[in-house]
């Protein structure tokens, strides 16, 4: 059994909207490490929606020179996909024929991660709470999952990658040279999700949000296939009244330690 580390809140300065998920890489000083050890290994996290898991991947994938894979940001392009062309989140023969065709790409521009879908960017059409809505239904299907996954292994075959998702570490690199699952309360989350929309001009309330978290908390675990679950052999980080920089400086400690 791993060790479940719960890091200390930093002198009340918890800032929620230091985290701003799925946006940019917060601006801090990212030295890249070069050491052999870290050279083309798999990193792969796992957690439930806000507990942090991009911006984290985002920022070690900067700090090792790694590439930065998100899954999860490929399920939501696919669901994107399918209301813009009516396919009913329930219909999974049609979904996995848009799955097959799929062409998702990730760009990095300005400390960003872009996302792509058949050359038409929709980084933050993905976001929308109609598409958060329908994604864990999408990514259900046995079908879709499979196709996916194989996309997902094949982009992170070589190493000196990232991943990060609900079932990177189970499912898609189940021997990934770390595993990380990253937790949070279900309070922090909502707070964090609620800065994102208001970024977006999104007006929801925080209520409405610790609902929605909860409803994909079950779903998401009690789903039939690749379920969210911790693998037996993640490290477990508690993120709630966390900053970043002690988040990433934890996990970066676990690295060191794993690589050495």
């Amino acid at each position: 059994m791993r060790t479940v580390y719960r890091l200390k809140p930093s002198q009340g300065q918890i800032r929620v909207a230091r985290w701003r998920e799925h946006r940019y890489i917060p601006k801090m000083v990212l030295p890249t490490y070069k050491l052999t050890r870290f050279k083309n290994k798999i990193i792969a996290i796992d957690g439930p929606a806000g507990s942090g898991k991009s911006t984290t991947a985002k920022i070690l994938a900067a700090k090792l020179g790694y590439r930065y894979l998100d899954t999860g940001a490929m399920y939501r392009a696919l669901t994107w996909l399918a209301l813009k062309n009516n396919v009913a989140p329930s219909d999974a023969s049609k979904l996995k024929v848009l799955a097959e065709a799929i062409d998702i790409q990730f760009v990095t521009k300005e400390d960003a991660n872009r996302v792509y879908i058949n050359g038409e960017e929709i980084t933050e059409e993905i976001r929308s709470p109609k598409v958060t809505q329908h994604v864990s239904e999408v990514s259900a299907h046995p079908g879709v999952r499979k196709v996916m996954v194989h996309q997902q292994q094949e982009m992170g075959k070589k190493g000196g990658v990232v991943a990060e998702g609900r079932d990177t570490t189970t499912v898609v690199f189940p021997e990934a040279h770390a595993k990380l699952y990253l937790d949070a309360s279900v309070t922090t989350r909502a707070e964090r999700r609620l800065v994102d929309l208001a970024r977006m001009g999104i007006s929801t309330t925080l209520e409405e949000l610790v609902a929605d978290i909860e409803r994909r908390d079950k779903y998401d675990s009690e789903r039939k296939h690749s379920p969210l679950r911790r693998a037996h052999d993640a490290y477990v980080v508690n993120t709630t009244n966390c900053t970043i920089e002690e988040q990433v400086d934890r996990i970066l400690t676990i690295l060191k330690t794993t690589f050495q």
